[in-house]
């Protein structure tokens, strides 16, 4: 397999309100490793359209989402921090690869199905489609790397077979166009720490989401400080005390998930925190858990805030971001057409 230089491509949607789950899982990944990778980071507008949206709350969230990665940390100077929407190589790639993917490969993701529900027939075709804009998204900067949660590890494992299908497909063309063995990389998924997957407040068992009817099944990002006290206070628990080690988290998973979102805002292990809070009762540890979520979020809150009031400088931002962007682009969806065989 051809040598590809590492980059990483990874991309949070513009709905709803961003909270913890998307911190901890997503955004400070992508802050560390902007320190060793060139990094693209993208505001998924594309796909936040799959299902339906008001026009201008959608405008205001990819804003919004903007704002939440530079008050996070990320670097836009450094790195690319633009929304899908400005860059047509997306599309333009995606509808290629859909002509590589299998429906057999589709009809198997299962996060289709959990969205979809039980009204499938009724859904958007992009909501069915959307693993291929996902793939089209990695590959149109010959992405070798992706920070993502359990949850799209299945999409990312997509993303390898679509480009390893069109390694195949376009084999002696690829060759022939000086391209060596493959055009693409086949990306791998980098999942890290301990709260790669952060779940309900109000039940451990579901995924912290932004569609949940309520809001105290999660922490937003720009909650502030009473407002994440008290969530946290009302967050289901259970009557024992903490186990001192991770092998009694088992069977218990409001409290897997406490101990998991302390252990990775504090950066640390489980483990750790058992040692520090074994066999102390709920109320001490909501209360340690509150100090340090308030003391790690509310500078991000406020920072959002901030940035969010200056939508031209947002804007600017996003339109850097997207040119720097379409310039990596460019050349590879040139090349795909090349190899394809369409005449430019």
């Amino acid at each position: 397999m051809a040598n590809f230089p590492e980059r990483v491509f990874s991309g949070v949607q513009p709905t709803g309100n961003l909270h913890l789950g998307n911190y901890l899982g997503a955004i400070t990944k992508f802050v560390a490793l902007q320190k060793t990778h060139q990094c693209l980071y993208c505001v998924v507008d594309l796909h936040a359209i799959t299902l339906p949206q008001d026009p201008a709350e959608l405008k205001a969230s990819i804003r919004k989402v903007t704002a939440a990665y530079l008050a996070a940390g990320i670097d836009a100077k450094q790195q690319i921090v633009f929304n899908q929407s400005q860059v047509a190589a997306h599309a333009e790639l995606a509808w290629i690869l859909n002509c590589v993917a299998r429906l057999g490969w589709l009809n198997r993701m299962t996060q289709f199905k959990e969205k979809a529900g039980k009204d499938r027939e009724n859904v958007s075709v992009g909501l069915y489609d959307y693993p291929v804009l996902m793939a089209a998204d990695i590959l149109a900067y010959q992405a070798t790397h992706v920070p993502v949660g359990e949850d799209q590890k299945q999409h990312l494992e997509l993303a390898r077979d679509i480009a390893q299908k069109f390694n195949l497909d376009f084999a002696e063309s690829i060759a022939a166009h000086g391209h060596n063995d493959a055009f693409f990389p086949l990306p791998e998924p980098l999942i890290q720490g301990p709260a790669t997957r952060v779940m309900s407040l109000r039940d451990g068992t579901k995924k912290m989401s932004k569609s949940d009817p309520s809001d105290y099944s999660r922490i937003n990002l720009d909650d502030d400080a009473d407002l994440i006290a008290q969530k946290v206070r009302k967050a289901k628990t259970d009557p024992e005390a903490l186990p001192s080690e991770t092998g009694g988290l088992a069977g218990r998973p409001e409290l897997d998930n406490l101990v998991g979102i302390f252990a990775a805002v504090n950066d640390e292990t489980k483990g750790q925190v058992l040692q520090t809070f074994g066999g102390a009762n709920f109320s001490t540890f909501k209360s340690a858990l509150v100090d340090l979520l308030v003391a790690k979020l509310a500078p991000i809150g406020a920072e959002m805030a901030r940035l969010s009031k200056d939508e031209t400088f947002i804007d600017g931002v996003l339109a850097d971001g997207s040119a720097r962007a379409r310039a990596i682009a460019a050349p590879v969806i040139t090349a795909v057409k090349d190899i394809v065989g369409f005449v430019r």
